[in-house]
């Protein structure tokens, strides 16, 4: 059975904080998020986070919780939002993530907006990442 996917009230926000928590993320939903959530059961199973900015979308967060992965879920969520907004959908992931987001129609980006550009430059003197964009067909 898939997940029904629904976009989080910032009211409902605390079940998301609640959900990155039990997984011993550090994610913190803000009131600048557009937080997505996939449920099985009424249990949220699943959660995105998106930061809106001047030329598009910033997904800062991705989680599925372990006892459901390798189902499909993370691509389920990423293919519900690039239906949701019209705009380029920016992300940075660990290079041995590539795979699941490029299935879904990310790719590498060569340009950056300039408040992403710092941001990742910052992260990466902690992490190695990559920058993926997705864009809506033109």
């Amino acid at each position: 059975m898939p997940a029904d996917i629904h976009q989080l009230t910032p009211l409902l926000y605390p079940l998301a904080n609640r959900f990155y928590r039990q997984h011993q993320r550090g994610t913190k939903v803000g009131r600048q998020h557009l937080v997505w959530v996939g449920k099985k059961h009424d249990l949220i199973v699943s959660a995105l986070c998106l930061t809106p900015i001047s030329q598009g979308h910033w997904l800062t967060s991705l989680l599925v919780a372990p006892s459901h992965r390798r189902l499909g879920l993370a691509a389920m969520l990423l293919k519900h939002i690039r239906h949701e907004y019209a705009g380029p959908i920016w992300l940075f992931c660990a290079p041995e993530l590539r795979p699941l987001y490029e299935q879904t129609g990310y790719r590498v980006a060569s340009e950056l907006p300039e408040s992403l550009e710092d941001k990742l430059l910052r992260y990466r003197r902690h992490k190695t990442l990559i920058a993926l964009i997705n864009s809506p067909p033109v």
